[in-house]
């Protein structure tokens, strides 16, 4: 320090000194504060412009994005093809139907069978299990009239407590080994409940029943509600998806789920939008990115904070004698580049707010082509793939921090030689 003449410090060159360091800081104070307030501004004002309202997702149950495929191993649990091929794949979970009917098939008759060695098998594998519950005896409507999969495709239960228990006793068989429950299936159509009007509220009584029962048994389960059909239809035979959705925040469904669910079946090309579709005179509905209307009626409702998750998403192959589904079939190669598309797109703009999406379908070797969801699979029987199911297995995975990079079709792990690392 510099001293005076006389051996004294310079008391006004400290004090010049102090005054020099303080002003230093309190300019480089204000430069970070400025930083971090163009910061906030930044994310603000990028928030305020994203019409889906990520940055308001917190804690998503599911890591974004989480791959699945939809897999039928009920009356082919021996047979490891569809484990193995989500592992190879590097997905992490499969979505798989424990029909109602099949573990219940009489009142307090319980087969578990089937069901116990699905999820053993897919714990060795490495994969992880989204339960679709649905699927309702015929003890559990016994006045309804008809035969189901010939008059109708499901029917919720006389008495909702049948199936409370349902769900109550196979949840606490499997507490902690399946990670989510998908409950009922497209309850927006009149043949999933018993061709009776589709009504929400009636779903959402059917809901409570079975979020309360696995909760009380698995709370650490993730629950997430029916996918809803998009449809241009609001008649007896169905309704309208978003009217339906908007119908399930009228009832209250919220409080029994942790994530909403919906289906993206491939009306169109990916990046062909809802207004887009309008303008060209066709429903909204019928393009992969409806799930951006029905986001939409979440954020409506206060509720973007809650994630959703596409329980159904694939482009079908089916012929013209299929009528229903042939206006809008694809080729293998477009079936493949869609969902490659489908995916990437998703990973680029559906960020957290999407977090599981399940491609449809490994296909149930006993499918024929006959069978609508035959022409939707990415394999064809037993031990035969598709083009889709190739490139599926090797495009890029987007996992919240994590990047899996594209895989050489050749490359050891590709051909099944070294063990993968899914996302999870």
């Amino acid at each position: 320090m510099a001293q005076s003449p006389n051996g004294k410090h310079n008391i006004e060159d400290s004090l010049s000194n102090a005054m020099t360091i303080r002003f230093r800081l309190v300019g480089a104070s204000a430069v970070v504060l400025a930083l971090i307030f163009i910061g906030l501004s930044y994310r603000y004002w990028q928030s305020s412009q994203d019409p889906f309202k990520a940055q308001a997702v917190i804690n998503p149950p599911f890591t974004s994005l989480t791959y699945a495929y939809h897999t039928s191993l009920w009356w082919h649990s021996e047979d490891y093809n569809h484990l193995a091929w989500t592992r190879l794949s590097n997905f992490s979970h499969i979505k798989q139907v424990f029909a109602w009917e099949n573990i219940e098939p009489a009142r307090g008759r319980w087969i578990w069978y089937r069901a116990d060695q699905i999820v053993e098998r897919a714990e060795q594998a490495g994969v992880k299990i989204v339960a679709r519950l649905s699927d309702a005896p015929a003890w559990a409507h016994p006045d309804l009239v008809g035969e189901k999969d010939v008059d109708y495709t499901d029917a919720p239960p006389t008495d909702l407590e049948d199936f409370g228990n349902y769900c109550a006793t196979l949840s606490a068989r499997y507490k902690g080994r399946i990670d989510a429950y998908q409950i009922w299936n497209e309850p927006n159509l009149s043949r999933e409940w018993g061709n009776a009007r589709p009504v929400a509220s009636a779903y959402v009584d059917l809901l409570a029943t079975c979020s309360q029962a696995i909760r009380a048994n698995d709370p650490d389960a993730i629950l997430i509600s029916a996918g809803l059909a998009p449809t241009g239809n609001d008649d007896d035979l169905a309704r309208r998806d978003d009217l339906y959705l908007q119908d399930l925040y009228d009832a209250g469904f919220r409080q029994w789920v942790d994530v909403v669910g919906v289906h993206a079946p491939g009306f169109s090309m990916v990046d062909y939008s809802p207004d887009q579709a309008e303008r060209d005179g066709r429903g909204r509905w019928a393009t992969f990115r409806r799930v951006e209307d029905l986001r939409k009626i979440m954020i409506a409702n206060q509720d973007a904070q809650t994630q959703m998750a596409i329980l159904e998403m694939g482009w079908t192959l089916a012929p013209p004698e299929h009528r229903d589904y042939a206006w809008f079939a694809v080729t293998e190669e477009e079936q493949a580049q869609n969902l490659l598309e489908a995916y990437t797109y998703a990973a680029e703009h559906w960020r957290p707010w999407v977090g599981l999406m399940t491609t449809i379908y490994l296909a149930d070797p006993l499918w024929t082509e006959a069978d609508e969801q035959f022409w939707f699979s990415i394999t064809n029987g037993a031990y035969y793939t598709r083009p889709a199911f190739h490139v599926l297995a090797n495009m890029p995975k987007y996992c919240g921090d994590r990047v899996i990079p594209y895989r050489d079709p050749g490359s050891a792990e590709a051909l099944g030689l070294v063990p993968t690392n899914p996302c999870d």
